[in-house]
């Protein structure tokens, strides 16, 4: 089954452009965008751009762009640890000021679902999906379900193929390191809006 990584977002740019790699000779940079939600608080995501579009667009500090592209993930060793670190890949840019954050994703589920309720009685699933793209890689996307998409997520399993909508939010969350210590750090994932069971193993 094809999977499906679709992504649009607006919003202000955030800082100057810094490279990040090159692939094969083309370069690609990254910055923040700032979307605002409808609550008034904003995300704060990571936006990794091609040396071929900034050709094209004049990206900068404050600019209001609107992006379409796929959510990504990769490794990377920090510190001596392999962290999952997530992108929104920029396919196309454009200028706008409209106010738009949405995701399409199909794919597999790679753990299983942990389904908890809150303190404040919030039912809340986690999962972890595995998008398939080009020459046999996967993006592994952190998601979360709500309410009664979180109890039906809650009772799928590893293998289950999916198709969810949302929107992708950025939080802060505090890590405990050794010796007590704690670090602030910054999660990436998809709050889910819908989510349909396509396939079971």
């Amino acid at each position: 089954m094809d999977c499906t990584n679709r992504v649009t977002l607006s919003g202000s740019v955030k800082g100057e452009l810094v490279y990040s790699h090159s692939v094969y000779s083309e370069a690609f940079y990254t910055c923040f965008l700032q979307v605002p939600r409808l609550s008034g608080v904003s995300d704060l995501l990571p936006l990794t751009i091609s040396e071929r579009l900034l050709a094209t667009s004049a990206i900068t500090d404050g600019a209001e762009i609107t992006v379409t592209g796929q959510l990504r993930s990769y490794n990377k060793f920090i510190r001596g640890a392999s962290r999952l670190i997530l992108t929104i890949f920029a396919l196309e840019v454009s200028f706008s000021e409209e106010v738009v954050n949405s995701i399409v994703l199909t794919g597999y589920l790679c753990k299983q679902p942990t389904y908890r309720v809150t303190p404040f009685s919030r039912e809340i699933t986690d999962l972890l999906l595995a998008v398939n793209r080009s020459y046999n890689k996967s993006d592994y996307i952190p998601a979360i379900a709500w309410g009664r998409n979180a109890r039906f997520a809650g009772t799928l399993g590893i293998g289950d193929c999916i198709s969810i909508t949302g929107r992708v939010q950025s939080r802060e969350y505090k890590k405990h390191l050794s010796e007590g210590n704690e670090e602030t750090r910054t999660a990436y994932e998809v709050s889910i809006a819908t989510l349909e069971l396509l396939k079971s193993p």
